[in-house]
């Protein structure tokens, strides 16, 4: 077959006006497929306006694209769109419809203000998803995981708290050898600090045996801590000094600061800091530009003025959002009410609440389920017809404490106040009503942390009743007050007072040491633990753990009057058990705020 002749003339590109108007119908539509494989379709319209010309008219035919967009003149209806394109011609590439014949023309805009079709919504620019190429590069790159901090104990953290190796979560800790040294000079002896020693040497022990490479770091989930997901590192090899020479290497807190600098320049990408509950040593590594803190772990509140106090307050509004469907009964000689409200669910079982306004209220919290409480009325101690042991309250918050005192079902109380506001003498009236009157309780025991004010004054003659007499001067100065009923304001006092003498009411106080707890267990006992603040929350677990059936313990302190070195108002063990027993049904607390004593006692604490 003969091949046909060539081209005689130039080839012309076809006009849009020479062609006639084709109307979309099923066979001239573009198929899907190739619309979907060619274009990447874009939900969001770019910034440009887009202007959909009619057909039929090339001068009109052009789509209006963004300025920094390059003009595509003259491309075919089935040719790909490249990756250079911009979104805005994609889509209008799509969206208007074209036939397989005609040619579709892409022209730049032209700064002159372009009008938009009516018929096309205008819309908020939105961020167009980056494409594969020259767009990658806006793809924001995921952040790495921030690197463990390396926390190198000091000794008086793990002699202060021997659990502290398991309450850091996620970081590692680091142990130098000197810290490993102090360690065994103070495991000897019987006290706290001893026995917290060997506490912490028997965990290490217990680490190391679990694996075989101490270098690479002990897990300390190993003996089943949950909340440890760190590890533990030992100074396996010697540290250069790299401290200034006016620093002696021959004591320990300068080579362990030796070892904290020596690990930050190890470990440059990781943060190092050294835990201390020494002051003076946290100043030094501050000095040498190494990051120090204190142990909070075993803070229990940052600010004491958040410690629940116990009572609470009810707005002006009480009665207008809580005053529908109330329900009211009587039962044992006290009211109960059942109220609706938003604050309810702040409620927390035994605690007191007070309005007082045109409709005063004073009553105990019984019981809490979601917005709806029940409130029982109180006994008026405040009354001499109620006085207990001759004692009666003389303010709000004498009078809560004396309804806990009394109260049987009520195992736990504890009591916080300044110097004078009566924390001993009414625990001390309440526990002779029911041990000489009521006989609720057999007999009254008192016990307290021996920690002197100033210097000590060495051993003491005689038992151990006779031993703790000089620390029981409160307990003398308040029983002088419960059988004077003079300086009561009741000269005659009740027939308790007149007809018991000193000889019985000491018959039923026993005085009892801290040192010889462990292991008892007290049976109908009425327990009152003065000076609590100076307990630690450990002596504080095991005075409160005597406790055997019918037994009631009674706290008695003030967080601003702590003696006990290392022991601060968030870190008190009187601290601790407020915070852990509000909530509980069988347990109430009370902050006695008002000083009662006597003026001067009053002014002194307010000014000094």
């Amino acid at each position: 077959m003969p091949l046909p002749p060539l081209p005689t003339k130039p080839a012309t590109l076809l006009d849009t006006d020479s062609l006639p108007a084709v109307k979309p119908g099923r066979k001239n539509r573009p198929a899907k497929k190739e619309t979907t494989a060619q274009v990447t379709p874009v939900s969001q319209p770019d910034t440009a306006p887009v202007a959909i010309a009619p057909r039929g008219k090339a001068s009109s035919a052009g789509l209006l694209l963004s300025p920094s967009d390059k003009p595509v003149a003259h491309r075919k209806a089935n040719t790909p769109v490249t990756s250079a394109a911009p979104a805005a011609a994609q889509r209008a590439d799509t969206t208007a419809p074209r036939s397989n014949t005609a040619p579709v023309t892409a022209t730049v805009a032209s700064q002159a203000p372009a009008q938009t079709d009516k018929r096309v919504p205008s819309a908020p620019p939105a961020p167009v998803k980056a494409a594969a190429g020259k767009h990658a590069a806006r793809v924001k790159t995921a952040r790495k995981p921030e690197a463990r901090t390396l926390f190198v104990l000091d000794t008086n953290v793990l002699l202060h708290d021997p659990s502290s190796l398991f309450r850091f979560q996620e970081h590692d800790i680091f142990l130098p050898m000197m810290m490993l040294e102090e360690l065994d000079h103070n495991k000897k002896g019987m006290s706290e600090v001893a026995r917290n020693a060997r506490q912490v040497s028997r965990s290490l022990d217990e680490l190391v045996g679990q694996t075989a490479d101490i270098a690479a770091g002990l897990p300390l989930n190993a003996l089943g801590s949950k909340e440890a997901r760190g590890r533990l590192y030992f100074q396996t090899s010697a540290v250069h000094n790299s401290l200034p020479a006016d620093l002696p290497m021959g004591k320990a807190d300068n080579q362990i600061l030796g070892v904290v600098h020596a690990l930050q320049q190890k470990h440059g990408d990781r943060p190092v800091v050294l835990v201390s509950k020494d002051i003076n040593m946290r100043l030094k590594a501050r000095a040498l530009g190494l990051a120090a803190e204190d142990y909070f772990n075993d803070q229990v509140l940052e600010d004491s003025d958040l410690l629940y106090s116990g009572m609470l307050e009810l707005p002006a509004s009480f009665w207008n959002k809580h005053g529908k469907d109330i329900e009211s009964w009587q039962q044992g000689g006290r009211t109960f009410y059942r109220l609706q409200g938003p604050l309810c669910a702040q409620f927390l079982p035994n605690q007191f609440v007070y309005f007082e306004g045109d409709m005063p209220l004073y009553a105990q919290v019984q019981e809490v389920s979601g917005k709806t409480a029940v409130l029982a009325t109180l006994r008026d101690y405040t009354h001499a017809k109620n006085n207990v042991w001759g004692v009666t309250a003389r303010n709000r918050e004498q009078n809560f404490a004396l309804n806990l005192l009394m109260n049987p079902e009520c195992d736990f109380v504890s009591l916080l106040g300044q110097a004078g506001t009566g924390k001993t003498l009414l625990a001390l009236a309440c526990g002779l009503a029911q041990v000489l009157e009521t006989k609720r309780y057999s007999e009254i025991i008192i016990t307290r942390a021996t920690v002197p004010v100033g210097d000590d004054i060495g051993f003491l003659p005689g038992t151990e009743e006779e031993k703790m007499l000089p620390w029981m001067g409160a307990l003398e100065d308040n029983l002088d007050v419960l059988n004077t009923g003079d300086q009561l304001g009741n000269s005659q006092g009740t027939e308790w007072n007149r007809a018991a003498t000193m000889d019985l009411i000491r018959s039923r106080i026993k005085v009892k040491s801290l040192n010889f707890m462990r292991g008892r267990t007290f049976l109908n006992k009425f327990l009152i633990i003065d000076e609590a603040q100076n307990l630690t929350p450990k002596q504080m677990k095991t005075l409160i753990t005597r406790a055997g059936p019918g037994t009631k313990v009674v706290c008695l302190g003030n967080i601003a009057q702590i003696d006990t070195p290392y022991l601060t108002e968030g870190s008190s063990g009187l601290t601790y058990v407020v915070d852990r027993f509000k909530g509980w049904p069988h347990s109430g607390h009370i902050t006695l705020q008002r000083g009662e004593r006597s003026r001067l006692a009053d002014y002194a604490a307010d000014t000094l």
